[in-house]
């Protein structure tokens, strides 16, 4: 079980990825970092200045991008991919093609998902990334909760051998991990224990979900809090777990409602253990706002949490 620890300031894992870059650069001679004009947004331009030779500008051109780093790889080469997580989806034919269908060692880094991204608006917000991702077959899809967590997936990542999709914030997220925290790809992330009910969230709605629980707590509800961070390949195991021993569960992300975990463990519950289940996230598009504002707009505060839970328990 993992102790959730008030240690380390709040990081974007935009922020963690640029540092994992510098990182690891050493460790991976063969790794290239491409960009699509967004290198101080995507914050691989502490990268770019250290291994110009390793860096590969193209402009605002994220199709070719993608076709480029393909082929990188067919050279041996290790591609990490940046940009707006909904710039990059956009070019999904080519993720099929080039990196799904080809298998290619290409790892897809998509930021500023979610409406955390705020004033940006709609036109900027990957809301429907992982239920588009989540249909490639061979494509892992993680989605860190902190910082530690982050530069730990990074370099998973990068020794991995195949396609990878990074799913990370543009907003701030508080560390609830300690120095001893060891990311475990596939595996559930347990924070909290409980018996009433199991709050599965993922990326940006963590928080807002340890604080429901605290909440919760205060109504006799014993929340189980789970930090889902690989939504792809699904920890099929605990979900089964979870299901058998607490039998109500709630799937928290800044995602779509649709096609994203909640429907991933809901295809899952289909299969190894059904039990009710609620999902939370976006109904809906999103919209230009500041990102407190549209967080308490679509419910993703510990107050309004707790508030949809107890009455989904009838509690």
């Amino acid at each position: 079980m993992t102790m959730i620890a008030a240690t380390g300031k709040a990081t974007a894992t935009r922020a963690s990825f640029g540092e994992a870059l510098m990182d690891i650069a050493d460790q991976f001679p063969n790794m290239i970092v491409m960009d699509a004009d967004l290198g101080k947004s995507t914050k691989t331009v502490k990268f770019m200045n250290a291994y110009p030779e390793r860096h590969v500008q193209v402009g605002i051109q994220e199709g070719n991008m993608v076709t480029m780093a393909a082929g990188l790889a067919t050279m041996g080469k290790i591609p990490f991919v940046a940009s707006f997580g909904c710039f990059l989806i956009g070019r999904f034919e080519q993720i099929r093609l080039s990196i799904g269908y080809a298998d290619a060692n290409v790892k897809l880094v998509g930021t500023h998902v979610g409406i955390g991204i705020g004033p940006d608006g709609y036109s900027q917000m990957a809301l429907e990334d992982i239920g588009v991702m989540r249909t490639l077959p061979n494509v892992p899809i993680i989605q860190p909760a902190d910082h530690r967590e982050a530069k730990q997936a990074v370099a998973w990542a990068a020794a991995h051998k195949g396609p990878v999709y990074l799913r990370l914030t543009r907003q701030n997220l508080p560390q609830v991990h300690d120095d001893q925290y060891r990311f475990q790809f596939g595996k559930a992330d347990p924070l909290v224990k409980g018996q009433d009910v199991a709050l599965l969230a993922t990326g940006g709605l963590l928080e807002a979900t340890l604080e429901a629980a605290s909440l919760l707590a205060e109504r006799g509800i014993r929340a189980e809090v789970t930090n889902i961070h690989t939504i792809k390949p699904l920890d099929e195991d605990y979900i089964r777990d979870v299901s058998n021993r607490i039998g109500h569960l709630v799937t928290l992300e800044d995602h779509s409602v649709n096609g994203g975990l909640g429907g991933a463990v809901a295809e899952t519950l289909t299969e190894v253990a059904p039990a009710p289940l609620l999902r939370i996230g976006v109904n809906g598009y999103g919209e230009s706002g500041d990102p407190a504002d549209l967080y308490a707009k679509h419910g993703f505060t510990g107050p309004a949490i707790c508030d949809r839970v107890a009455e989904w328990l009838k509690r």
